[in-house]
């Protein structure tokens, strides 16, 4: 029998096998959050996409109505300083075509999606993507709904559908995966110590006290 895709090392993100759309990280969108504290959002969302920079993994940028909605974060676009957002007027980004053909010119099949609201404009790309053969993750702390239930039913119904919930600070460590690998933790550290919360600050402390343990055995 096929082994299921959910589970196995094959289940599991790496930096070579999966794309980031992060969709409608807007002030329009974000006005209305009430699943989570807004400002928390914005921090998680910022270090989702420097997760995705530091381990090279492409990342599509999608807004709508920016002419309305207003511009994708600064903090995201201070990351990816030449990705020009795909604006759309459709609130299911999947039915832009325009988007669609950015993740299929990666060649990858799991796509990892972040937006607002999470019951739209996660939801239905998420729902139409896996329906083309994709494997989804959400993350679920770098989007929001208008209210809690409206979040967390929204969740319910895409790990119905079969998607894989995640969140940032998962992501980032299922990307490490071994600590031994150095190529990426000086920016893994980066990241963690100013987006991370108790986390930056628990790490920070582990990296100090070795770097005293090595002085110490020098």
């Amino acid at each position: 029998m096929e082994a299921s895709p959910k589970v196995g090392l094959e289940a599991l993100l790496t930096p070579d096998n999966c794309v980031l759309v992060l969709i409608d990280h807007q002030p329009f969108q974000l006005a209305n959050v009430n699943s989570h504290e807004p400002t928390m959002v914005i921090n998680n969302v910022i270090g989702l996409a420097m997760t995705a920079k530091a381990y090279g993994i492409p990342t599509i940028l999608t807004t709508v109505r920016e002419e309305s909605g207003g511009l994708i974060f600064k903090g995201i676009q201070d990351i990816f300083p030449d990705h020009k957002t795909i604006n759309r007027t459709y609130i299911n980004a999947w039915e832009d075509e325009r988007v669609v053909e950015a993740v299929k010119k990666t060649g990858r099949k799991k796509i990892v999606f972040a937006a607002l609201w999470t019951e739209m404009c996660l939801t239905m790309p998420a729902i139409q993507a896996m329906g083309d053969g994709y494997d989804v993750y959400v993350v679920t702390d770098a989007s929001g709904g208008v209210s809690a239930e409206a979040h967390d039913m929204a969740i319910r119904r895409l790990v119905a559908a079969g998607a894989q919930p995640i969140t940032w600070l998962a992501m980032a460590g299922e990307l490490q995966r071994d600590w031994a690998r150095t190529q990426y933790l000086g920016d893994v550290a980066k990241i963690f110590a100013e987006r991370g919360g108790a986390t930056g600050a628990a790490l920070a402390w582990e990296t100090r006290l070795l770097h005293a343990s090595e002085v110490n055995s020098a």
